[in-house]
């Protein structure tokens, strides 16, 4: 029974999870790690599934907490320290630069992507749920754990955050294209 539960979970949402993931690490062996620790959980804990979220949103909060989890253990790792991390307000910058994916995407896609590495961790996280896993606000609200206003208002200003480091970039490469 349990296994029949797994397999269709895995089938239905690991893509989704995995490209989740992807955008938050950019890393594909990293973000396959994580996936797997994903459906470890899952199998861990599927008995105190209570049905109150969908099992889609409720894969994405694991998979929010495995990735969590991950900054916080690299960020432990490369400052020696063990100052806690604040997910709110600190930057996901992933430790490797670019991954596959990114290569193959249009330059207006790795601008962007780039930028969301300069939004704060919360903001990273609502616009790869809204924007690239298409999830509705409700949905986002219920992975995260918060109101449906929290979800409106760390969008807003991501988009504008995202709109001004996009503008400043774009007129700053413009200028430098003059001088030359």
């Amino acid at each position: 029974m349990k296994e029949s539960i797994f397999h269709r979970l895995y089938d239905t949402y690991h893509q989704d999870v995995f490209q989740f993931l992807i955008y938050l690490v950019k890393n594909r062996s990293v973000a396959e790690d994580l996936s797997h620790e994903v459906y470890v959980r899952v199998l861990k804990s599927y008995d105190r599934f209570e049905g109150k979220s969908s099992e889609k949103t409720w894969l994405f909060a694991i998979a929010k907490n495995v990735a969590i989890d991950y900054f916080r253990k690299s960020s432990v790792r490369s400052s020696r320290t063990f100052d806690a991390f604040d997910w709110e307000t600190n930057q996901l910058v992933s430790p490797t630069k670019s991954p596959d994916a990114l290569v193959e995407l249009n330059d207006d896609m790795q601008e962007l992507l780039l930028a969301l590495e300069k939004c704060t961790g919360d903001q990273k996280m609502v616009i790869v749920m809204r924007y690239f896993q298409e999830l509705s606000i409700a949905e986002t609200a219920e992975i995260l754990n918060w109101t449906e206003g929290k979800v409106k208002t760390t969008q807003h200003r991501a988009i504008k955050h995202l709109r001004e480091l996009l503008t400043n970039d774009t007129v700053k490469e413009a200028k430098s294209h003059e001088s030359k």
